[in-house]
């Protein structure tokens, strides 16, 4: 007793990729002829985009072309309504038109079916020997509208709406691209129909893109805060330079162990890179901070040291501390990795992104620090530390030696600001996952069961004014 499979189209409960509308230009408009532009001319067009799982229409009915038999005309003709049956179902079969034919291939032309009841009218019904009978002979031909199922409006004027899914797997930007300029090469054709397409009512793909602005500039940001710590407390362009490298070749790698796992540049692999900027520079910082104060050293001693020892001497010497330093921050981010549900969906591929960063960055920061240092600081050095160096170390000595000498006072401080903080800690909202504001707000309201198709349009219209 169960009916034959269905194959329904290959997309997921968030694979809308574009909502598109159809209103009249002028006045009220036929309803008929939006519903029919929208399921013969833009359906079929955007579902041979290729990644397009599928696209529903939502608003006014399709109108239906009837035939009202007349039973006395048929018992005059003779005929039985198998008959009629039979022709109404071979008018509305697509009729065969010949053939186009080149080199290389063969292609059939097929007329549509009629789509008024005049010309369905005309159809023929039977083959007389003096005057052929049509279908308008033995009946009334009409066209009408099924009770609808659902509506929808656009800005408070009744029309149509597409619902465009892709396929699973499918790039949305890239999908959302096509669609737009299917939709502008239709845009002229409709608009000689009278009516105006709404191309965009609601595109994913803006959201996504300023997401992955947002994570830009921050990543920017990150880099440009970055440069500047470097310079100022560094104070020589050389090992800026080196410990500044760290930040590509480590996101680099990061980005090409992504590919290879299968995992496609998104908001939250942007944001993991993005959190990993202060981290995938501070193993080489260490390194090169360390070769560059030996170096000092080195200058001022009465007989210097070759400058390739020394370099192999101060990397060796932060080699422990810094490959201890990146494992205790990796073992901190790997159980996101197991996280289950959403938030792990959310912030396993954030947490790899910056797991993998901050390993390449300590492979950078073992191997190609040392080998930059060994090239670009080569020379003479200033015995001196860096000018911001010496200001700050003279203030910390200070503050440093005032805290040694009220050590009690120092930790009740720290105790009364931590009890402070606990005390704070309720009132403070929790959400694991993050609350997302890129400009991007859907309204989803719920009537009560039974609400009436016009009552539910008129709601709609209050709740868009």
């Amino acid at each position: 007793g169960l009916p034959p499979p269905e194959i329904t189209p290959l997309a997921s409960s968030t694979s809308t990729v574009l909502l598109l509308g159809l209103t009249p230009r002028q006045g009220p408009g036929d309803p008929v002829h939006l519903r029919d532009l929208a399921d013969h001319l833009i359906r079929p067009r955007l579902l041979a985009i290729p990644g397009v799982a599928n696209a529903a229409v939502f608003g006014t009915g399709r109108g239906v072309l009837a035939l009202a038999v007349d039973p006395a005309r048929l018992q005059a003709l003779g005929l039985g309504f198998d008959t009629v049956l039979e022709a109404a179902r071979q008018a509305l079969a697509p009729q065969a038109a010949g053939m186009l034919e080149n080199a290389n291939q063969r292609m059939s032309l097929v007329l549509d079916p009629p789509a008024s009841p005049e010309t369905l009218a005309g159809r023929l019904l039977l083959a007389a020997p003096h005057a052929p009978l049509s279908l308008g002979a033995v009946g009334r031909l009409l066209r009408f509208d099924p009770a609808p199922i659902g509506g929808a409006s656009i800005d408070g004027v009744p029309g149509v709406v597409i619902v465009v899914s892709a396929q699973y797997g499918a790039d949305t930007i890239n999908l959302t691209r096509r669609l737009a300029a299917s939709l502008a090469s239709l845009r002229p054709e409709l608009e000689r129909e009278g009516v105006t397409l709404h191309a965009d009512l609601f595109r994913p793909t803006d959201f996504i893109e300023t997401a992955l602005g947002n994570v830009g500039v921050s990543l920017g940001l990150g880099a440009a805060l970055v440069i500047l710590v470097l310079v100022l407390f560094l104070y020589d362009v050389r090992t800026a330079a080196i410990s500044l490298l760290a930040i590509p070749l480590s996101l680099l790698a990061a980005l090409l162990v992504l590919s290879a796992l299968g995992i496609s540049l998104n908001t939250m692999t942007l944001g993991g890179l993005a959190i990993a900027i202060g981290e995938v520079v501070d193993d080489a910082v260490i390194d090169v901070e360390n070769i560059a104060r030996r170096l000092r050293e080195n200058a001022a001693r009465p007989t210097p040291r070759p400058t390739a020892q020394v370099i192999l001497a101060a990397s060796l010497e932060v080699r422990g501390a810094v490959v201890h330093a990146t494992l205790i921050v990796v073992l901190v981010f790997l159980p996101a990795l197991a996280l289950p549900g959403l938030a792990g969906r959310f912030f396993a591929p954030l947490a790899l992104a910056y797991i993998l960063a901050l390993l390449a960055s300590l492979a950078t920061a073992l191997i190609v620090t040392p080998a930059l240092a060994a090239i670009l600081l080569k020379g003479r050095h200033e015995p001196r530390p860096p000018p911001l160096i010496r200001l700050l170390a003279r203030r910390f000595r200070r503050l440093l030696l005032g805290a040694f000498r009220h050590r009690r006072m120092v930790a009740g401080a720290m105790l009364l600001l931590f009890a402070a903080a606990l005390a704070l800690l309720p009132g403070f909202e929790t959400a694991f996952l993050p609350t997302l504001n890129e400009g991007h707000l859907v309204l989803h309201a719920s009537f009560l069961p039974g609400t009436s198709l016009d009552q539910s349009l008129a709601l709609g219209e209050r709740i868009a004014a």
